[in-house]
């Protein structure tokens, strides 16, 4: 997510960007946050008054299983560094943004309709628990300035130069080591490109919205049956291959929401630009891939 968001600010003329990774900033260091914030806003004002400080906070435990065992480490991250950020950009008169995500609410609702904004959150996983005190310390440190923005499904990275193990990069490694696998398909969301939420960050950094909780994903619904259908069909490999099944026959620590879809009502009313549909997205990363891929080997 950051990874693309900096690609995209590359180059432009009014906007600056910089990304600070684990070894850069301890995110639950409250003196390091604090510094980082000020030295920053300090010194964009330095230049022009009228230069703005927007945080994005993309830092996240998201571990979802080893969360249910290790909640502490997972509510250091997602809690307490949303936190430090929210005292820190209150303090320096800075926005921050902040990343979230449809696991805080009960997924419980199969037939939808779509979660908005303010609908009755309950978190089933030690993730989502933490994520959810995330959102709520960000609210609560800094009204004036502090905006969630939730997502859902998110992946990117793999074939351009990225790195997490997530679901499109999965399945692209299994579609070459496996003649068939099973997919559950009693689990629906929509898949988010981190590169299409990227722009619509940005949108909202330059907007004049009011703070407040977003929900921002990509448009459509599916299961991760059809996205691992849609993945294969995209690596020209034969979708017949991807077998559907249930969670029950998956065991794992953390409950999955059985219903992952945002409404995008929030985003609408702020006037912020839709991101396009899933499959769209879908073929633009993976040809983004292979133009990156086509330079690098030049």
């Amino acid at each position: 997510m950051g990874t693309d968001l900096l690609d995209l600010v590359r180059g432009e003329r009014n906007t600056f960007a910089r990304g600070l990774g684990p070894d850069a900033l301890d995110v639950t260091d409250p003196f390091a946050v604090k510094d980082m914030v000020g030295t920053w806003a300090r010194l964009l004002r330095s230049d022009s008054p009228a230069h703005e400080l927007v945080v994005v906070n993309a830092a996240a435990y998201t571990a979802v299983d080893a969360a249910e065992t290790d909640e502490d480490a997972a509510y250091a991250v997602n809690a307490t560094a949303p936190a430090l950020l929210a005292q820190a950009c209150a303090a320096a008169g800075a926005r921050l943004i902040h990343l979230s995500t449809d696991y805080v609410f009960l997924g419980d609702r199969p037939a939808g309709p779509p979660y908005d904004v303010d609908d009755p959150t309950g978190p089933r996983s030690a993730y989502g628990r933490t994520k959810l005190a995330g959102e709520q310390a960000v609210h609560a440190l800094h009204p004036a300035g502090g905006y969630v923005v939730r997502t859902a499904w998110l992946y990117g990275g793999g074939l351009h130069g990225g790195g997490a193990g997530d679901f499109v990069t999965t399945m692209t490694r299994l579609e070459a080591e496996r003649e068939t696998l099973d997919v559950v398909n009693d689990q629906r969301g929509t898949p988010t490109w981190s590169r299409d939420l990227a722009v619509g960050l940005l949108a909202l950094a330059r907007s004049k919205a009011p703070p407040g909780t977003y929900h921002c994903t990509n448009a459509g619904v599916t299961s991760w049956h059809g996205f691992a259908q849609a993945i294969f069909a995209e690596l020209g490999a034969d979708a017949i291959r991807v077998l559907a099944t249930t969670s029950e026959a998956f065991s794992r620590p953390a409950q999955r929401p059985a219903y992952s879809v945002l409404s995008e009502r929030s985003w609408q009313a702020a006037d912020l630009p839709p991101l396009r549909h899933w499959r769209r997205a879908l073929s633009a990363y993976f040809s983004h891939g292979r133009a990156v891929a086509a330079g690098r080997d030049r």
